[in-house]
Parts: structure tokens; C-alpha cells; sequence
């Protein structure tokens, strides 16, 4: 993937009132470096995926993700849970 070519797609999820994580930002190259610099500042950790990201970049903004990425986004949100709590 060159410079360009680069994507961020970032999730919410609130286990208590959606039923599935959703799409919040997404977006390729310039955008995708601020969505990172944004996470970045706000001490919001990232995980590097890039297929998965491709895959979610399909989903529109405040949407739920589709259930055919439930796996995958689950063992992203298992790495962040697991992360914050060795911080």
C-alpha cells in the first residue's frame, strides 16, 4: 500500500446499549493520518489491521458492523480490553 493508500477506520462500542461495535470514522490517506493523530492524543489505543480495516471501511458512518466481521472485531476489542488493563 503506498503513502496514499493508507486507512483508519475507527469503532464505538458500548456493551451496555449497542448491539454490535459501530463505525465512527473512516477514511484514506490525509484523513486516515488524522483519525491516528486524533486516537493518538486522545490515549485511544490502536491495533494495525489493515485487511480488517479495508473490510470495515465498507460500512457506512454510525452503522454496525456486519455479523460476518463479529469474530474479527471481537479479537480486536479483546486486544484493547487486555491492553488498558497491563497500562
Amino acid at each position: 500500500m503506498s503513502e496514499e493508500e493508507n486507512i483508519a477506520v475507527a469503532l464505538n462500542y458500548n456493551k451496555d446499549k449497542d448491539e454490535a461495535p459501530k463505525i465512527v470514522a473512516k477514511g484514506y490517506g490525509e484523513v486516515a493520518k488524522r483519525i491516528i493523530e486524533l486516537a493518538k492524543e486522545n490515549d485511544i489505543i490502536i491495533e494495525t489491521n489493515p485487511m480488517l480495516a479495508e473490510a470495515l471501511s465498507g460500512v457506512e458512518l454510525d452503522e454496525t458492523i456486519p455479523i460476518e466481521l463479529y469474530e474479527a472485531v471481537a479479537e480486536i476489542i479483546g486486544f484493547v480490553l487486555r491492553t488498558k488493563n497491563q497500562l
